[in-house]
């Protein structure tokens, strides 16, 4: 098979790679298309790869793996969606746009809601693999271990906390939580990771930054992969973002605020304050240990680090009873939308 890895924003670099490393163990021949916009944070320029998309054109793929919400219509491939995050419940999870072929989900959750839309719209199929970003989840972690607790030491703390918000205006706790987070490093046995998404409003991120260049046990992170943070942290803060439900396949508390999630197993505020007292009720007494469990199940329920493998094999399978689409039928809007973004955002 030829595949491609298709990136759009360079958070799809860790849910690739994974998909990426199966490919090689398979021998088969693959190219990241990387945007433009993120090719200076593209981590692996050893592999082949391109940030131009008349090149993918002509390599004539019969898979394209991608992670975000849209990939060209007219790219020969079987357009496979393998998602972002877990948020189910943010606006446009669930939103078919056309563009997509296979979609493989992460559990029976995203399953059971793909294939009701799958009847509706007659032109995709569902397939449920798990999510290959986590497969890191279930395999050696020891490096990472041994870093935490060399972190610990080094800063004389005993816990880690990591700040994850969403950077959607309507959603993200940023803009209400600077002085409490301050206010939250005044104990120091506590480390605090800031960790953003990279379409955070500027203004927030350099008020953040400003406070951990101010502050010696608050530490903002600007590596493009948050999986470390979420292994070697404690606790998390967050909003409505999809990066809680990553944590919670890590079986550890969170605390959020606002959030609009309609599967809520963990401790989520309605005001941004008293956030000392929050945290530190939380790490002595977790009351959603057992509720976390039913999010576990519904979300993810694969923990072998297989993934991966799963999605790869998925589109081997497909691919032996379906022909390779040499390009999507789509509505003329999501066509003009479509190189509009090309012209302006690919190549």
């Amino acid at each position: 098979m030829k595949i491609v890895l298709f990136c759009l924003n360079n958070y799809a670099f860790a849910i690739l790679n994974p998909i990426k490393e199966v490919l090689e163990e398979k021998n088969h021949d693959f190219i990241w298309y990387v945007a433009p916009k993120i090719r200076k944070s593209f981590p692996y320029n050893s592999d082949a790869n391109t940030s131009s998309i008349k090149e993918i054109r002509t390599y004539e793929s019969d898979v394209i793996f991608a992670p975000g919400n849209e990939v060209p219509y007219f790219l020969r491939g079987l357009k496979t969606q393998i998602f972002h995050g877990l948020a189910g419940e943010k606006k446009g999870h669930f939103r078919i746009r056309q563009y997509f072929d296979l979609y493989l989900t992460q559990g029976p959750y995203f399953t059971n809601r793909f294939n009701k839309l799958k009847e509706e719209h007659k032109d995709f199929d569902v397939i449920e693999t798990g999510w290959p970003k986590l497969d890191v989840y279930y395999k050696n972690n020891e490096a990472i271990m041994t870093e935490k607790k060399s972190l610990l030491q080094k800063n004389n703390a005993k816990t880690i906390i990591l700040y994850a918000p969403t950077f959607s205006p309507k959603l993200t706790s940023a803009p209400h939580l600077l002085d409490e987070i301050k206010s939250l490093s005044e104990y120091k046995d506590y480390l605090i990771f800031l960790k953003f998404h990279p379409l955070m409003d500027k203004e927030w991120v350099e008020k953040y930054k400003q406070l951990a260049e101010n502050t010696d046990n608050i530490s903002y992170q600007n590596e493009n992969d948050i999986t470390k943070f979420l292994i070697i942290s404690d606790i998390i803060i967050s909003d409505t973002s999809s990066v809680v439900y990553e944590f919670l396949l890590l079986d550890k508390p969170a605390i959020t605020f606002n959030s609009i999630s309609n599967n809520i197993v963990w401790k989520d505020l309605t005001t941004y304050d008293n956030l000392k007292e929050e945290v530190s009720d939380t790490l002595n007494k977790d009351r959603y240990d057992q509720l976390r469990k039913s999010i576990i199940k519904d979300y993810h329920p694969y923990n072998d680090g297989k993934s991966a493998l799963r999605m790869v094999e998925a589109v081997e399978s497909y691919l032996k009873t379906h022909n390779v689409p040499k390009r999507r039928s789509i509505s003329t809007f999501r066509k003009l939308k479509t190189h509009i973004k090309v012209i302006k955002n690919y190549s």
